[in-house]
């Protein structure tokens, strides 16, 4: 069960909690304080959890109240998702900013009850509620509320085909790159190896770098090219998936593995090997929409 502390509801239910209010609003009950503290206390604990959940069941609500006689008022739908709205950004402004990615990173309770918040426009109630939902969350997606690291909660946004392509460029000694041209590096086929390794690499993104979701690519394409002008190997890939969350930095984790295994292979003949630069070339889908170089 969801209880804020700037609410002041504790475990009693002796108030209604904001999760039980976000409820009741979707379902269209609007119960006195004295009606709500007449039901069964298992009852109230059931709408404030159903009001935590992500998605309501209005009808779940109404079996609740059908043996209690409760007035009922219009439905009050959720907050969209799609932008934070004019009247909320309006009313924590002084506070601090509620942007649009921290907004789609909150759960719908969270966005509820700060659109709550807001339109009764009680100051310190407005402090305590910008604190406890976004806090240190303003600042970065990847902080929490308290300003510990989480993954951000992407089950609410759309899933979408989501590609990105990244290159980076290994450049080494005449004779390193005279090797590779040749076949003839002790360690073995330097080519087919790091590409195997960027390949593996991209895979295992979420296992490399803290935060990031696992994703089921559904394309990834890596190719490395001997560039005799500069005694270089151009390593550059392209990934695809149909998710809720882009795959940047599987692509960037590919090329810089590969071209992390090219120095490996290659490090007993030319030490002072030179890697990079390593970059985002583009990326396509999701709500931020289209980049490219």
């Amino acid at each position: 069960m969801k209880l804020y502390s700037f609410d002041g509801v504790d475990a009693t239910l002796e108030l209604v909690p904001l999760a039980a209010r976000r409820a009741l609003d979707a379902a269209g009950f609007k119960p006195s304080l004295e009606a709500w503290r007449a039901l069964p206390l298992e009852l109230r604990r059931e709408i404030a959890e159903h009001g935590a959940a992500r998605a309501l069941d209005v009808a779940l609500v109404e079996r609740a109240f059908a043996a209690h006689s409760v007035p009922r008022i219009a439905p009050t739908p959720d907050p969209g998702i799609d932008g934070v709205p004019e009247d909320l950004r309006a009313a924590y402004g002084a506070l601090g900013p509620i942007s649009e990615a921290v907004w789609v990173a909150l759960s719908p309770l969270d966005r509820y009850a700060l659109s709550k918040v807001a339109s009764r426009g009680k100051p310190d109630r407005l402090a305590a509620a910008y604190a406890e939902i976004v806090g240190h969350s303003a600042i970065s997606t990847h902080l929490a509320p308290d300003g510990g690291a989480r993954m951000v909660d992407v089950s609410q946004k759309s899933a979408s085909l989501r590609h990105a392509v990244a290159e980076t460029r290994v450049t080494m000694s005449h004779e390193a790159f005279a090797r590779v041209q040749s076949q003839s590096v002790p360690k073995g086929d330097v080519l087919g190896t790091a590409r195997l390794a960027g390949i593996m690499a991209a895979k295992r993104t979420a296992e490399l770098i803290p935060l990031c979701h696992p994703l089921a690519l559904t394309k990834l394409a890596l190719s490395l090219e001997l560039d005799a002008t500069l005694n270089a190997i151009s390593v550059r890939a392209s990934v695809e998936a149909f998710d809720r969350t882009g795959v940047e930095m599987e692509a960037l984790t590919a090329v810089s593995v590969a071209a992390l295994t090219v120095y490996d292979m290659l490090k007993g003949i030319d030490r002072a090997m030179e890697i990079g630069p390593t970059r985002l070339v583009s990326k396509s889908g999701g709500r931020t929409g289209d980049f490219s170089r």
